[in-house]
């Protein structure tokens, strides 16, 4: 039996997070080289809002809160297992997966936005690191900007497994996942 009663669950703040930091990484992956200063607005975007998403993750609502989703590896393993069995049980908020998925975009998300500034700081000698790379050999500039890549490609590739993950929950709930991102509420 569906009830169609819908309860809130996301809030204006992590919604406006989530599609805004869609966003900033898309416009930060699409451009550099001749876009450079667009490039880095974007990463600054996309820094910012992982500051707020850090701090709101600690005083925020209470599906926005970490305590609310970061799960240990062992229930994040044993949630995939039954989500194999097609036992797994539905979660209001974040499931267990999709909570470490969250954990390790943010923290993707980190590592690439302080990669780039390095690459800045050495290479533009601009940016908020500028002063703590004076005098570090531009070689370094080489080695900063391939791992920068690596961590954006790899950040890309993990947006896919998550948005692939988004879709398989909705199916499997028969629920518009995306929609409740946008709207905030889902079924109860």
């Amino acid at each position: 039996m569906q009830t169609s009663k819908r309860v809130k669950v996301w809030d204006p703040l992590v919604r406006i997070f989530h599609w805004s930091l869609v966003a900033a990484f898309a416009v930060a992956f699409v451009t550099e080289d001749d876009w450079m200063r667009l490039h880095a607005l974007a990463g600054y975007v996309v820094t910012s809002l992982l500051v707020f998403r850090g701090m709101w993750g600690f005083v925020g609502t209470r599906h926005a809160r970490f305590t609310d989703f970061v799960r240990r590896p062992r229930v994040v393993l044993e949630y995939l297992r039954s989500l194999i069995r097609s036992g797994a049980r539905r979660y209001l908020g974040h499931n267990p997966a999709g909570g470490a998925m969250i954990v390790v975009l943010l923290l993707m998300l980190t590592l690439t936005a302080l990669s780039g500034m390095v690459v800045y700081a050495i290479g533009d000698k601009a940016g908020p690191l500028a002063g703590w790379f004076l005098g570090t050999p531009v070689w370094w500039e080489k080695i900063f900007g391939e791992l920068h890549e690596g961590l954006a490609n790899t950040t890309l590739f993990m947006v896919f497994v998550h948005v692939g993950g988004v879709l398989i929950e909705s199916l499997r709930h028969r629920e518009n996942l995306v929609r409740s991102m946008w709207t905030g509420f889902k079924r109860v």
